[in-house]
């Protein structure tokens, strides 16, 4: 009995670490596009909007993830702003706030005590193409409907 409990005990652990491994892979793997240029329909290292970036990124480790933003509406396992993880995906309103409905994904780098950093394609004049953005303080507030897990 006790050997079948250290089993347990291990593959537990063993099954986190993988968790937290693929979370690192895709994060270093978003990381490595900033830069990219935003493209409107774009899911492409040639280019990206938002949902082909988060598509693009999850589809080189084989996750199944939405094309278009709109689809996050009811998609994935729900995560609150305190319990967020690297990797997980963060979904705004388009640029109307008032519209409650997905317009704008990224996926999440950082959580450090509620502070919370994430990589997108913005188009955006200001940060136009894949970059990172602080969600904490910022015009992303009001546009924050919800974090989504997929792992």
């Amino acid at each position: 009995m006790v050997k079948f409990i250290v089993f347990l005990i291990l593959f537990s652990l063993d099954l986190n670490a993988n968790a937290t491994s693929l979370r690192d892979s895709i994060v270093n793997y978003a990381k490595s596009l900033i830069g990219t240029p935003y493209h409107y329909g774009g899911r492409t290292c040639s280019g990206f909007d938002c949902s082909g970036f988060v598509y693009h990124v999850f589809k080189k480790y084989n996750q199944s993830v939405p094309r278009v933003s709109a689809a996050y509406q009811n998609f994935g396992e729900r995560r609150t702003l305190k319990d967020c993880e690297p990797a997980d995906i963060i979904v705004f309103t388009g640029t109307n706030s008032k519209v409650k409905k997905p317009g704008h994904i990224g996926l999440v780098l950082k959580n450090e005590n509620g502070t919370i950093d994430f990589i997108h394609a913005s188009s955006s004049k200001k940060h136009f193409g894949v970059t990172i953005s602080r969600f904490n303080g910022t015009g992303y507030v009001k546009r924050f409907l919800h974090i989504t897990s997929v792992l």
